[in-house]
């Protein structure tokens, strides 16, 4: 049996050359884009066990209205009538709500009675400026149970947070999307 020489010129060896090649590169840029697409990404947020609710939240944020929200920790609340990241501190054990006995100084604190004398303490994230102000009453005088978070779905997600670099606790950490918030619980 004889075999049959097959004559290849150079320009269909090129041809097939450069169409095995760019078959090649397509695959491997479709490969390193699935690649890249399921790398974790990575988001801002407060640890809530070293924050000191210095305020700097709030005016060190690169948006008008900070991105940082205070959060209740429902589980770890003692549904007081006297909270102390509700009212300020005073000398008289009067519970006025006024505003002006109010620690919040926007009023997105909302204070509800569920049954005498249990009360609920809802935050109203639209007034909430991130000043911490309810977050160091709470956690000097309280239980803890209200914290700092920054809001993914208003962070704007600099790759170098301002607020970052004012933290005097450096509480703001990176966090992988797939656990974005930094909770915080009874130890």
């Amino acid at each position: 049996m004889k075999e049959k020489k097959t004559n290849v010129s150079r320009r269909d060896f090129l041809q097939k050359g450069l169409r095995g090649g760019f078959v090649a590169v397509l695959a491997g840029s479709g490969a390193l884009l699935t690649a890249k697409n399921q790398q974790p990404k990575y988001l801002w947020q407060i640890d809530p066990y070293k924050c000191i609710a210095c305020g700097k939240c709030s005016t060190s944020c690169v948006l008008q209205e900070s991105a940082v929200k205070c959060v209740h920790a429902y589980a770890m609340c003692g549904y007081c009538d006297k909270c102390n990241g509700y009212y300020r501190t005073s000398k008289t054990d009067e519970l006025n709500t006024a505003a002006e006995n109010q620690l919040c100084p926007r009023g997105a604190i909302k204070k509800t009675s569920i049954e005498d004398p249990y009360f609920e303490y809802t935050i109203d994230e639209t007034k909430c400026k991130g000043c911490g102000r309810c977050v160091l009453g709470c956690n000097t005088d309280g239980n803890g149970s209200l914290f700092l978070q920054i809001r993914h779905d208003r962070c704007v997600n600099c790759n170098e947070c301002a607020i970052v670099a004012d933290c005097p606790s450096n509480a703001v950490v990176r966090t992988s999307d797939a656990k974005p918030y930094l909770l915080k619980g009874r130890k």
